[in-house]
């Protein structure tokens, strides 16, 4: 790469510190919804976050049989399991974060994590909405 192509991508990339703050509050508001949703159980509050068309997906690289196997779940699983309370925690328990890490556009990346797992979100803009369509998760043992 020439310094003066690393030099403009350097200054032209996104930085956290660069993000609208309005922008930042949307995208977290989005991103609360969907963790709170699942440790309240609320699959309403989940549901509102995720895109129809949601890709939920965790690697199975521990799995010795499988090869570059993936663990798939879409929007109506993931709000099922919600609703039947997979994750409910009760509140004092709730050690979570969300991160925005990056935004271009109509398109940004969160980093999410609650005690039971880390969730890397591609978020869409639609409207004035943002909304997470694809999500790349890692459950954290127990």
């Amino acid at each position: 790469m020439s310094l003066v192509f690393a030099a403009v991508a350097a200054t032209t990339a996104a930085s956290p510190a660069a993000i609208e703050p309005a922008t930042r509050t949307a995208i977290e508001a989005t991103c609360f919804d969907y963790l709170d949703g699942q440790l309240e159980g609320d699959a309403a509050r989940v549901a509102r976050a995720l895109h129809p068309d949601l890709a939920k997906r965790a690697v199975l690289g521990d799995t010795p049989d499988e090869r570059l196997g993936l663990r798939r779940m879409g929007k109506e699983e993931l709000v099922e399991l919600t609703r039947q309370g997979a994750l409910k925690t009760p509140k004092e328990q709730w050690d979570r974060s969300c991160r925005v890490l990056d935004v271009a556009g109509n398109a940004a990346v969160v980093r999410a994590e609650t005690p039971w797992f880390v969730d890397f979100f591609h978020v869409g803009r639609f409207g004035d909405r943002w909304i997470i369509v694809n999500a790349l998760w890692y459950p954290k043992p127990r």
